[in-house]
């Protein structure tokens, strides 16, 4: 029996390389996705980057960029929405990449998406799209003024009483020191003398 097995074995052999492939014959479903997403240009891309890395920090330059500027550029761009993506996901890639350095340079930025992707199972070209069309960085979620009849109404100078009413001229701005202060004047007369 044993003299049997071996030369079926070639044949056996011979079978599976007849065969076709399962993988080969169905498309990667990696591939299709990337090849849905065009890469974004690098130019824009870059000057994206410079422009988040300075974004809340006057002394930075533009070549590296912290966890919380990359975190409020994927906000902007709606990469991290909370649900697939969170910003503890970032977190960890972020550290991941970059050692306990406080910063990431372009290049080392770049293997942060491709982690990020990787981990995510997103694609990295869709990402850098994102990034490259939410426009520059503003503060979109920055404190307004409320607008409201209680906030009117406390702030209109013409119903303040008593002393505050001195504090304000009639078209209601302030009057500053003056309108804080008692200020005399200082020409030497004592405010009893009557013939100045």
């Amino acid at each position: 029996n044993g003299a049997d097995d071996k030369p079926d074995q070639p044949d056996q052999l011979a079978e599976k390389t007849d065969q076709p492939d399962k993988k080969s014959d169905q498309p990667d479903e990696n591939n299709e996705e990337k090849e849905k997403c065009p890469e974004p240009d690098k130019a824009e891309f870059k000057q994206q980057f410079i422009l988040f890395a300075k974004f809340g920090d006057k002394a930075a330059d533009g070549k590296s960029i912290k966890l919380s500027q990359s975190d409020k550029w994927f906000k902007q761009a709606k990469v991290i929405d909370g649900k697939k993506m969170t910003t503890t996901d970032t977190g960890i890639a972020f550290r991941k990449i970059s050692k306990n350095s406080p910063k990431l340079s372009f290049v080392e930025w770049n293997k942060y998406l491709d982690e990020i992707a990787k981990n995510k199972k997103l694609d990295v070209n869709e990402m850098k799209t994102n990034l490259v069309s939410c426009g520059k960085p503003g503060l979109s979620g920055a404190t307004s003024v409320v607008k409201s009849s209680a906030v009117d109404r406390l702030t209109d100078t013409s119903r303040y009483g008593g002393t505050h009413k001195q504090r304000f001229d009639s078209t209601g701005k302030g009057k500053g020191k003056a309108g804080r202060q008692e200020v005399g004047k200082n020409d030497g007369y004592v405010s009893g003398f009557k013939n100045k």
